[in-house]
């Protein structure tokens, strides 16, 4: 052979490679086997690294479809664009908007709530969270009494942390776990475990089972709200641990939270298959509860729809992360079967919309009423009051129930931004159209599940 050298790391450096823990070995295999300059070149190409990606030198521009219309709102929306500004200098992004409902939910240059953002050929895991492909579905009940329809779900829903455990899970499709084993991040025991025992389940925080009735027809509605509970908070990890060793690699200086999986790589390709798994399962979830109540009550559904609004959409290599915004072009969801639900707060109906994609809206719509403050800064300007006050005020004439049977002050309406706030602002901003509203007749949520959890029980008696 011609050409023999003994190269060192400097070599590789000068050749363009990057430093890593690959060269000490390298450079072993290199100078065992002697290798010529085109044969070492030819062994060094599955070590080259994408060029480092460099943060924009300014934000790309990204729509307002929000104002603020009181002295709390201006600090949460001025909050909200800040972030926006040092999120959109991320070197994918090439498009964004904000929705009216729109909330910090991290720190500065973290996507908000409210938010959706268009990468190019590129999956950003926290940018969808870990409450992938959360969700609303609707069941049309036809003329059943919403009282009777409300007992029912009670009975075969389930609010709080965990699963069910084998007594009370419900089968689980041969067709759905035959996805989760075809794809590397799904087929392990705990992701499978969970994906088990979590199916039926809705967990807490906002989430909910709302029944009311069409202001159109009269009918009486089940809706359900909740994402992919354990199977999707796992693939997050994953997910945001994979953005992480390419974000090292190829641009550091993104912020953590922003890290992203490049599409055209065998990572890139079995993550998205993986959140479209995650989204099978999310439905799913949805579907046993509203049937498990159809047959307790031994009816047929006159009509179903859902819609995600905490996912990411493929348009061709654009990637579209919705970050609590509710999809209205139809090219984002292939199961498209009716009009798409935003629900606001527990006193107020659920809209039913429709409309088209906009210059502004990016084919989106608000997800909800967000909220102007965090949990614990609600439940302050509320302290004077007993939780039991607040609760027969805010909920008068409706029934609503905790799971936990302990009131969560903080999913109360109060907590909520304004509801007409929310709805004016989607007319102004061409948001959508609303076609129908469900009218609230009850809901359930988990409540304050954490006042008895074990763990609390445990340090109160210590206390004592």
């Amino acid at each position: 052979m011609e050409n023999k050298i003994n190269i060192t790391g400097k070599t590789l450096i000068d050749l363009g490679f990057r430093s890593g823990k690959w060269i000490p070995g390298a450079i072993q295999h290199i100078n065992e086997h002697q290798l010529d300059t085109d044969a070492m070149l030819a062994y060094l190409e599955q070590f080259r690294t994408a060029p480092i990606q460099e943060l924009h030198s300014q934000a790309i521009p990204f729509s307002i479809n929000i104002k603020a219309e009181n002295e709390l709102e201006e600090k949460n929306v001025d909050d909200v664009l800040t972030s926006m500004k040092i999120l959109m200098k991320t070197p994918t992004l090439v498009a964004g908007a904000v929705m009216p409902d729109a909330c910090p939910a991290g720190p500065k240059g973290t996507i908000p709530v409210g938010g959706v953002v268009v990468a190019k050929n590129a999956i950003h895991p926290g940018m969808h969270s870990a409450d992938i492909c959360c969700s609303v579905m609707l069941t049309d009940f036809g003329d059943t009494d919403p009282k009777a329809v409300l007992d029912a779900a009670h009975t075969h829903t389930h609010f709080g942390p965990g699963g069910r455990d084998r007594d009370t899970q419900y089968r689980f499709p041969s067709e759905l776990l035959k996805l989760f084993k075809n794809n590397e991040l799904l087929n392990d025991e705990n992701m499978l475990q969970a994906a088990r025992t979590h199916l039926g389940t809705q967990g807490d925080g906002n989430h909910f089972l709302f029944v009311g009735k069409s202001k159109k027809t009269g009918n009486t509605m089940l809706i359900t709200h909740h994402g992919s509970r354990g199977p999707g908070a796992r693939l997050y990890t994953k997910g945001m641990k994979i953005a992480e060793r390419f974000r090292k690699e190829i641009s550091p200086d993104t912020l953590k939270q922003n890290a992203w999986i490049p599409f055209d790589t065998e990572e890139g390709a079995a993550y998205w298959d993986a959140l479209q798994v995650i989204r099978v399962w999310t439905k799913v979830n949805h579907e046993v509860i509203h049937n498990a109540t159809l047959e307790h009550l031994g009816i047929e559904a006159k009509d179903r729809y859902w819609n995600e609004h905490n996912f990411v959409f493929k348009d061709d290599d654009l990637f579209y992360h919705a970050k609590g915004a509710t999809p209205l072009d139809d090219k984002f969801m292939p199961d498209i079967t009716g009009p798409r639900l935003i629900p606001l707060n527990m006193a107020e109906p659920v809209l039913i919309v429709q409309g088209n994609t906009t210059a502004t809206n990016l084919g989106f719509a608000p997800h909800g009423a967000g909220r102007n403050m965090s949990r614990t800064q609600h439940k302050k300007t509320k302290a004077e009051f007993t939780n039991e006050a607040i609760f027969a005020k805010e909920t008068e004439g409706l029934d609503v129930r905790f799971f936990s049977k302990e009131i969560d002050v903080s999913e109360l309406p109060s907590a909520y931004k304004n509801a007409a706030t929310v709805r004016d602002q989607m007319q102004e901003y061409n948001l959508g159209e609303v076609i129908d509203e469900v009218m609230p007749y009850g809901c359930i949520m988990a409540g304050d599940w954490e006042k008895n959890a074990p763990w609390r029980k445990k340090r109160n008696n210590k206390t004592r």
